[in-house]
């Protein structure tokens, strides 16, 4: 079985693995697709909290179902995806049904090796039902429900208006839910491309490009003077994440999806204030992921309009740099193994 290693930072390296074996309480997946997403690149770039090397990557898969001990109401041959956060269910977190946060928590691809490989065991709860959707659609519905559960940690009420920073996959997702949710989204990034993405395939009213001089006077104009009661920020930018404070509203809402390895600065009293509450979004649950699949089949959600670039397995480790630079206009990198 052939697998993907990132051996070091910068370093992949195609390996000879061991194809799993049934075991119980395990279900085994030939892998269709993966997507590539910022954990990944993060990995390979060295700048992913919670990491150790070598470590085989990959967390948003789809594929064939082989054979699962313990899964009732799955059948080997149908389409599935998984809930790539394999949790204890004994802690605190899983005690109080928040498993997305499990203090023993081990994800798939970062924790421990993950579905850059031709087959992958994983435990059998994490199974998702495919529901028709096809491979790419399906291998899309975790980072989407990511988005979803920072929406849903948000509260957003509908008519609000939502600032979500960064405009990669995962703020994509969070914009397409937050208007699902009603949310009046304003999105910002540095990169004119991916706001015009925002604009055009995604239908969002009001684009804010982050390295402007006028950043808060153009919040201030979008939102009638009350600037965003709710605030998303999907960067992990040290720098985005503390100079966001700065835009929210009195009463308003933080959420933070992004994540970065350094400490969070901002003033107490300018918080203390606003009675501001901050909060961070962490995975996501099954009903993220069951909410998402409905949206997809409702039509509310297209994902397949992320997909910029596509290759074949034996294709990644030349092309994966590649992805890291914005000028290529990547937003989502699909894998395909057939």
């Amino acid at each position: 079985m052939k697998t993907l290693v990132c051996t070091t930072p910068g370093q992949l390296d195609y390996q000879q693995g061991v194809k799993p074996k049934p075991a119980p309480g395990r279900a085994i997946i030939d892998i269709r697709r993966i997507g590539i997403c910022g954990t990944d690149l993060h990995a390979y770039e060295g700048t992913q909290p919670f990491f150790a090397y070598p470590r085989i990557l990959g967390h948003e898969l789809a594929g064939e179902l082989v054979e699962a001990d313990d899964a009732p109401g799955f059948r080997p041959g149908e389409r599935v995806t998984i809930i790539p956060y394999f949790h204890c269910g004994r802690c605190i977190a899983c005690r109080s049904g928040k498993p997305n946060c499990c203090t023993q928590m081990k994800v798939s691809g970062v924790h421990i090796d993950g579905g850059m490989a031709e087959y992958l065991s994983v435990p059998s709860y994490s199974l998702v039902h495919g529901q028709g959707l096809t491979f790419d659609e399906l291998a899309l519905v975790e980072p989407l429900a990511i988005g979803a559960h920072g929406v849903w940690r948000a509260g957003i009420e509908p008519g609000e208006f939502v600032l979500v920073i960064g405009a990669g996959p995962i703020g994509l997702g969070i914009m397409e839910f937050a208007q699902i949710a009603g949310g009046r989204v304003i999105a910002m990034d540095i990169n004119g491309s991916r706001l015009a993405f925002c604009r055009d395939k995604l239908h969002i009213n009001y684009t804010v490009n982050a390295s402007s001089d006028s950043v808060a006077e153009q919040l201030h104009a979008i939102t009638n003077g009350d600037m965003p009661t709710v605030v998303i920020d999907a960067t992990g930018s040290r720098h985005a994440i503390n100079n966001s404070f700065r835009f929210m509203a009195h009463g308003a809402r933080y959420v933070l999806v992004g994540l970065q390895k350094g400490d969070i600065s901002f003033s107490h009293p300018e918080f203390h204030k606003r009675e501001a509450t901050l909060m961070s979004s962490r995975n996501a649950t099954r009903a993220d992921f069951e909410h998402v699949i409905s949206c997809m089949q409702k039509g509310l959600v297209n994902p397949t309009t992320y997909i910029t670039h596509r290759v074949d397995f034996g294709q990644v480790k030349d092309s994966f740099e590649t992805w890291l630079n914005p000028t290529t206009g990547v937003i989502k990198a699909m894998v395909e193994l057939d």
